[in-house]
């Protein structure tokens, strides 16, 4: 993912300026990536950086009048528009566009960054006070990983930068192993590589002669969580004036922007109080291989409603045929961030950066708006993995089960977004720029003042998109809510989406069994494809099963620690066999194994 890397050290200049080399181009992934450093050995400062070339944090660094204040910057910013306006009339040279602005908010601004609004991660030298202060948005899901050695502090926006530099750290964490096998994710601003940690939100950490000398947060959520709540009407009558008054900041820029469609809620308030000039934001949706899925049928309503135009980008047989490219792809870009069941995110990715380099997405809004917890802890197959982690895996349960404790916006927007969502974030940013608005900080403060049932915003995401666009609240969603339609279509629409979940992700062994005996049917054909877009069990049990067959049976794989080579034959055989559903288990085995591949044993 493009972002800043960097050492601060007070070891000699040519060893830290080879070892910066070498974490840079470790980010060079793409050729539409541009790159530099910038160096003040005095202070012990060694910063470089890979942004999207065109991008916001193109044309890094960028400094003060004087030159004695430098920041490097990663992500976008969305200020006031009346910022801008206010930093030229005081005699600043600023591009609304660009982030050169960015370091006059620090000359001004006290508590920087606290008041910049967006996803970001940054450092700013400033020679004046001899400081440097590293730091990232709030909600941390500009990532950024560090490491602290006796000699230096190392930090990158993607771990793989960090172990290149320091080869000592590819090991495995058994903490972290067991949080990724029960939670699909590492929790609590750990990784997978011991002595490798994540800036947490909101951190602006303080470094003076070579050295760490604070960890200080510029926010906490409890700053939020005292507020009081509204009356419902006042409180949509806040959400509203926020949304409305604040989304327009989401499509400046000089980059053109494509909203990715779906066919729930989300997306089509952004489109409703958008309102676009015809034929000037492109649109598109993700769809199956198998048939128009109720995203795509739905989208195209909505694209049409809006008069532009819409594109379908679909996950087949092209992404089938190389998926052990992408798989591996997916695990390192991530830094195992994400299982390679993600892996189609970067294929559909790359091919949305065709219609622009910016993708519009309403992720967030119904986490936001209704709590939608995303990810749990789920205990693997019994005796899958050795006895001797059972007390990580266990640990790993109780650790996620405390993380649920407290208030429930907390956990969406500061545990939650950085542990679970920042690893398909970081997947489709390596490809394009992301952008929600559900993460403007007003709206998300205005959030923890809803009145307390998730109802009210159940209604109010209807009454967004009705009082925006009366044509798009016609249209039901893709489970049947709202719109006109019955109680029937509503009910049958439902049944569908779990019939499919049931028949893919979600079948139990033994109707597994009993598919396998009907195989001749293809009943699969009956189900998949009418809302999802992704289908492993299919996948793994047929076109794929050479890949599962050649990973997880190699002496390699079955030779690891942490699995039970027995139970791991079984879950390969069965599934691919069809009387077994392991599709959960492949994921996390085939991820394990690439990590092991890419990180542990490359040097």
């Amino acid at each position: 993912m493009p972002g800043i890397v960097g050492i601060i050290t007070n070891r000699p200049s040519a060893s830290a300026e080879c070892e910066l080399q070498k974490m840079i181009e470790t980010l060079r992934h793409e050729s539409f990536y541009k790159s530099g450093t910038w160096i003040d050995a005095e202070q012990g400062i060694y910063v470089g950086w890979v942004a999207r070339e065109g991008s916001f944090a193109d044309g890094m660094p960028v400094h003060n009048e004087r030159a004695d204040v430098t920041l490097t910057f990663s992500g976008e910013e969305f200020p006031d528009p009346g910022l801008i306006t206010a930093l030229r009339a005081r005699g600043h040279d600023v591009n609304r566009h660009a982030a050169s602005y960015l370091v006059h908010r620090y000359e001004e601004e006290e508590d920087f960054p606290k008041a910049l609004n967006g996803r970001f991660h940054g450092l700013v030298a400033d020679r004046r006070s001899k400081t440097a202060t590293l730091f990232n948005d709030r909600y941390g899901l500009q990532r950024l990983y560090y490491h602290q050695a006796g000699d230096a502090f190392y930090f990158a926006a993607e771990a793989k930068a960090i172990l290149k530099v320091r080869p000592e750290l590819r090991v495995m964490d058994p903490r972290g192993l067991g949080e990724f096998i029960v939670c699909g994710c590492v929790l609590e601003n750990r990784t997978l590589f011991p002595g490798i940690g994540v800036l947490p939100p909101g951190a602006a950490w303080s470094f003076r002669a070579g050295k760490l000398e604070k960890k200080e947060a510029y926010f906490e959520p409890r700053e939020w969580e005292g507020l009081q709540p509204l009356k419902p009407e006042e409180y949509y009558d806040r959400l509203r004036g926020v949304f409305v008054k604040n989304l327009p900041r989401f499509f400046e820029g000089r980059e053109r922007i494509g909203v990715s469609l779906t066919g729930g809620l989300d997306t089509r308030i952004i489109m409703a109080w958008r309102r676009p000039q015809p034929n000037s934001l492109p649109c598109y949706t993700f769809g199956s291989m198998y048939r128009d899925n109720q995203d795509v049928i739905l989208a195209r309503c909505v694209a049409e409603i809006c008069g532009q135009n819409h594109e379908v980008i679909t996950t087949g047989q092209e992404f089938l045929s190389r998926f052990a490219h992408y798989a591996e792809r997916t695990v390192y870009l991530t830094d195992g961030c994400v299982d390679l069941s993600r892996s189609p995110d970067l294929y559909v990715n790359e091919r949305a950066r065709l219609f622009a380099p910016v993708r519009m997405v309403g992720t967030y809004g119904s986490e936001m708006l209704l709590h939608a917890v995303m990810f749990k802890a789920v205990r693997p197959s019994n005796a899958l993995f050795h006895h001797e982690l059972l007390p990580q895996i266990q640990r790993a349960e109780e650790t996620y089960n405390a993380s649920r404790r407290g208030h429930p916006v907390t956990f969406i927007a500061f545990r939650q977004s950085p542990w679970h969502h920042y690893g398909v974030l970081g997947l489709e940013q390596t490809q394009v720029g992301v952008r929600t608005p559900y993460l403007d900080n007003e709206l998300v403060e205005t959030v923890y003042k809803s009145p307390g049932p998730v109802t009210i915003n159940e209604e109010g995401r209807l009454r967004l998109i009705r009082e925006g666009n009366p044509a798009l609240a016609n249209l039901r969603t893709d489970r049947g809510i709202g719109g006109l339609n019955s109680a029937f279509t509503r009910g049958f629409l439902e049944f569908l989406f779990k019939a499919e979940y049931a028949y893919d992700y979600g079948m139990p062994q033994w109707i597994a069994q009993v598919d396998h005996l009907l195989a001749p049917l293809h009943l699969e054909r009956l189900w998949l494809g009418r809302h999802k877009i992704f289908h492993f069990r299919v996948w793994y049990r047929d076109q794929l099963a050479d890949y599962v067959r050649e990973m997880l049976l190699d002496s390699r794989s079955l030779g690891r620690s942490y699995a039970n080579p027995k139970k791991v034959r079984a879950v390969v055989d069965g599934h691919l066999k069809g009387n077994r559903n392991y599709t959960t288990e492949i994921h996390r085995l085939l991820t394990l194994e690439l990590v092991h591949r890419l990180f542990l044993e490359t040097k």
